[in-house]
Protein backbone atom coordinates (compact mmCIF):
# COMPACT_ATOMS: atom_id res chain seq x y z
CA UNK A 1 0.00 0.00 0.00
CA UNK A 2 0.90 3.85 -0.56
CA UNK A 3 1.65 3.81 3.70
CA UNK A 4 4.88 1.92 3.78
CA UNK A 5 7.43 4.78 5.94
CA UNK A 6 7.33 3.76 9.44
CA UNK A 7 7.75 7.33 10.28
CA UNK A 8 4.19 8.05 8.39
CA UNK A 9 2.79 5.11 9.54
CA UNK A 10 3.20 5.92 13.34
CA UNK A 11 1.38 9.44 12.65
CA UNK A 12 -1.08 7.66 11.85
CA UNK A 13 -1.38 5.73 15.06
CA UNK A 14 -3.89 7.26 17.02
CA UNK A 15 -2.43 4.49 20.46
CA UNK A 16 -2.61 1.13 21.21
CA UNK A 17 -5.04 -1.48 22.03
CA UNK A 18 -3.49 -3.75 24.65
CA UNK A 19 -6.77 -5.88 24.55
CA UNK A 20 -6.11 -6.71 20.97
CA UNK A 21 -2.48 -6.15 20.69
CA UNK A 22 -2.27 -3.82 18.08
CA UNK A 23 -1.99 -0.17 17.05
CA UNK A 24 -5.46 2.40 16.82
CA UNK A 25 -5.58 4.02 13.62
CA UNK A 26 -6.85 7.83 13.79
CA UNK A 27 -9.24 7.24 10.41
CA UNK A 28 -9.67 10.65 10.03
CA UNK A 29 -5.32 10.96 9.69
CA UNK A 30 -5.56 8.56 6.81
CA UNK A 31 -8.58 9.87 4.76
CA UNK A 32 -6.97 13.24 4.79
CA UNK A 33 -3.30 11.52 4.24
CA UNK A 34 -4.79 9.67 1.54
CA UNK A 35 -7.12 11.77 -0.24
CA UNK A 36 -4.69 13.70 -2.92
CA UNK A 37 -3.49 10.00 -3.93
CA UNK A 38 -7.30 8.67 -4.10
CA UNK A 39 -8.60 11.94 -6.41
CA UNK A 40 -5.55 10.78 -8.96
CA UNK A 41 -7.22 7.69 -9.43
CA UNK A 42 -5.15 4.38 -10.07
CA UNK A 43 -4.76 3.11 -6.43
CA UNK A 44 -5.55 -0.11 -4.79
CA UNK A 45 -6.15 -0.29 -1.19
CA UNK A 46 -5.82 -3.14 1.03
CA UNK A 47 -7.33 -3.24 4.53
CA UNK A 48 -9.55 -5.31 6.81
CA UNK A 49 -12.21 -2.70 7.22
CA UNK A 50 -14.03 0.05 4.82
CA UNK A 51 -16.54 2.27 6.43
CA UNK A 52 -14.50 4.99 6.84
CA UNK A 53 -13.22 5.09 3.90
CA UNK A 54 -15.06 7.90 1.64
CA UNK A 55 -17.06 6.12 -1.10
CA UNK A 56 -16.01 8.40 -3.81
CA UNK A 57 -13.10 6.64 -3.93
CA UNK A 58 -13.49 3.65 -5.31
CA UNK A 59 -15.33 2.13 -8.39
CA UNK A 60 -14.77 -1.82 -6.84
CA UNK A 61 -15.11 -3.15 -3.56
CA UNK A 62 -13.71 -6.52 -3.42
CA UNK A 63 -14.77 -8.55 0.37
CA UNK A 64 -12.11 -11.67 0.45
CA UNK A 65 -14.13 -14.41 2.36
CA UNK A 66 -12.32 -17.45 4.35
CA UNK A 67 -13.91 -20.47 5.43
CA UNK A 68 -13.59 -20.30 9.49
CA UNK A 69 -11.01 -23.26 9.87
CA UNK A 70 -8.61 -21.82 7.67
CA UNK A 71 -8.69 -18.26 8.86
CA UNK A 72 -8.62 -19.52 12.53
CA UNK A 73 -5.46 -21.74 11.43
CA UNK A 74 -4.02 -18.52 9.89
CA UNK A 75 -4.53 -16.27 12.80
CA UNK A 76 -3.25 -18.83 15.25
CA UNK A 77 0.22 -18.77 13.52
CA UNK A 78 0.47 -15.53 13.35
CA UNK A 79 0.29 -15.55 16.97
CA UNK A 80 -3.31 -14.06 17.67
CA UNK A 81 -4.72 -13.91 21.31
CA UNK A 82 -7.57 -15.72 22.10
CA UNK A 83 -9.95 -12.61 22.24
CA UNK A 84 -8.66 -11.34 18.49
CA UNK A 85 -8.76 -14.88 17.20
CA UNK A 86 -12.82 -14.99 18.61
CA UNK A 87 -13.63 -11.80 17.33
CA UNK A 88 -11.78 -12.26 13.97
CA UNK A 89 -13.86 -15.61 13.54
CA UNK A 90 -17.28 -14.26 14.69
CA UNK A 91 -17.01 -11.46 12.19
CA UNK A 92 -16.56 -14.23 9.63
CA UNK A 93 -19.33 -16.21 10.99
CA UNK A 94 -21.61 -13.07 10.85
CA UNK A 95 -20.06 -11.35 7.61
CA UNK A 96 -19.22 -8.19 9.22
CA UNK A 97 -17.09 -6.97 6.82
CA UNK A 98 -19.46 -7.90 3.75
CA UNK A 99 -22.15 -6.25 5.51
CA UNK A 100 -19.98 -3.10 6.25
CA UNK A 101 -19.08 -3.09 2.15
CA UNK A 102 -22.70 -2.96 1.14
CA UNK A 103 -23.69 -0.53 4.21
CA UNK A 104 -21.16 1.63 2.76
CA UNK A 105 -21.11 1.14 -0.92
CA UNK A 106 -23.52 1.05 -3.77
CA UNK A 107 -24.45 -2.36 -3.52
CA UNK A 108 -23.44 -3.74 -7.48
CA UNK A 109 -19.97 -2.37 -6.67
CA UNK A 110 -18.99 -4.84 -3.61
CA UNK A 111 -17.97 -8.45 -4.38
CA UNK A 112 -17.42 -11.25 -2.29
CA UNK A 113 -14.09 -13.41 -3.45
CA UNK A 114 -12.84 -17.17 -1.90
CA UNK A 115 -9.74 -16.81 -0.14
CA UNK A 116 -8.97 -20.17 1.32
CA UNK A 117 -6.16 -21.76 -0.95
CA UNK A 118 -3.61 -20.64 -3.24
CA UNK A 119 -5.40 -21.05 -6.38
CA UNK A 120 -8.01 -18.96 -5.23
CA UNK A 121 -5.74 -15.99 -4.95
CA UNK A 122 -4.05 -16.70 -8.37
CA UNK A 123 -7.88 -16.80 -9.67
CA UNK A 124 -8.63 -13.82 -7.58
CA UNK A 125 -5.53 -11.83 -8.74
CA UNK A 126 -7.11 -12.92 -12.27
CA UNK A 127 -10.18 -11.53 -11.54
CA UNK A 128 -9.54 -8.18 -10.51
CA UNK A 129 -6.84 -7.59 -13.78
CA UNK A 130 -9.86 -8.45 -15.59
CA UNK A 131 -11.82 -5.89 -14.07
CA UNK A 132 -9.14 -3.45 -14.10
CA UNK A 133 -8.31 -4.19 -17.75
CA UNK A 134 -12.18 -3.88 -18.55
CA UNK A 135 -12.57 -0.52 -16.30
CA UNK A 136 -9.72 1.13 -18.20
CA UNK A 137 -11.67 -0.17 -21.38
CA UNK A 138 -14.80 1.57 -20.79
CA UNK A 139 -13.78 4.79 -19.25
CA UNK A 140 -10.52 5.57 -21.92
CA UNK A 141 -13.42 5.42 -24.99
Amino acid sequence: MLLNSKSLLEQLYDGYDEEYDCPILDEDRVVDELDNQMREGGVIVDYHGCDFFPERWFHIVFVLRTDTNVLYERLETRGYNEKKLTDNIQCEIFQVLYEEATASYKEEIVHQLPSNKPEELENNVDQILKWIEQWIKDHNS
